[in-house]
């Protein structure tokens, strides 16, 4: 059996052991005090929109004096965190960390109106359709930069809808179903005739070139006419096959 003395003596190691271990575990956070002035200077730089120099910052600050110490103890402050203070041409901001740069991104959204080009090129695509390049350009009467087709595809209005077949084999060119979503339509032939536009004020029919407008008969609508031609035709050979045996 243990005495006394042993029992207080373990209980005694015991005790200094979970001290130490108590000691361990805790974690010590550094200490950064902010003053008034750093705190003002934070709230400046952060609401600001374009980056400030420090006579932009005294400006806007109640505590004037050491205003460039101030900004480096916020800069060191800010070194490896996921905000960083940074000072370019002597103009101060705040910026994410370049280290972090993989995982931001930014989408932003830009409205840009089309070109003059752009606008015929679509109106002759959409009214001819199946067009090439150069029946384009013989429609408008003048040739048109490379990157209208490029803009009008890269909005997904437009696409390449096969080669026509003549010498070269040009591509030609279609609209998308992006193109009949983006203006609300359910089929070409919704979209109004010259002389619809023109009734309706909205272009000068003395003034405006009719063949941009072509036919008004559509392409994928023609397909189907097409079809139906051609198995009337069948029933009209058909017909006529049966006529001939009879009259044998």
């Amino acid at each position: 059996m243990l005495n006394l003395n042993k029992i207080k003596y373990l209980e005694k190691y015991i005790l200094e052991i979970m001290s130490k271990l108590k000691k361990t575990n805790i974690v010590k956070f550094p200490e950064f005090k902010v003053s008034d002035q750093e705190k003002e200077i934070e709230a400046v730089l952060f609401a600001s929109s374009t980056p400030l120099d420090i006579e932009s910052i005294e400006s806007k600050i109640t505590k004037k004096n050491n205003v460039e110490k101030a900004l480096e103890k916020l800069k060191s402050f800010y070194t490896n965190r996921g905000i960083n203070l940074v000072c370019i041409s002597n103009k101060w901001s705040f910026r994410t960390s370049d280290k972090l740069s993989n995982i931001l991104s930014k989408q932003k959204s830009i409205e840009k109106k089309l070109s003059k080009a752009a606008i015929e090129t679509l109106s002759i695509i959409v009214y001819h359709q199946p067009v090439t390049r150069a029946e384009i350009e013989d429609i408008r009467g003048v040739a048109f930069g490379t990157n209208t087709l490029e803009i009008l595809m890269e909005l997904n209005w437009v696409k390449p809808g096969g080669r026509k077949d003549v010498p070269g084999k040009p591509i030609q060119y279609v609209t998308s179903d992006d193109f009949l979503s983006h203006f609300n339509l359910q089929k070409l032939s919704d979209l109004p005739t010259v002389d619809e536009l023109g009734a309706a004020g909205l272009i000068d029919t003395s003034s405006i070139e009719k063949s941009i407008f072509g036919t008004g008969k559509f392409y994928k609508e023609n397909q189907d006419v097409k079809k139906d031609d051609i198995y009337s035709n069948i029933d009209e050979m058909l017909q006529d096959t049966l006529s001939e045996e009879e009259n044998l």
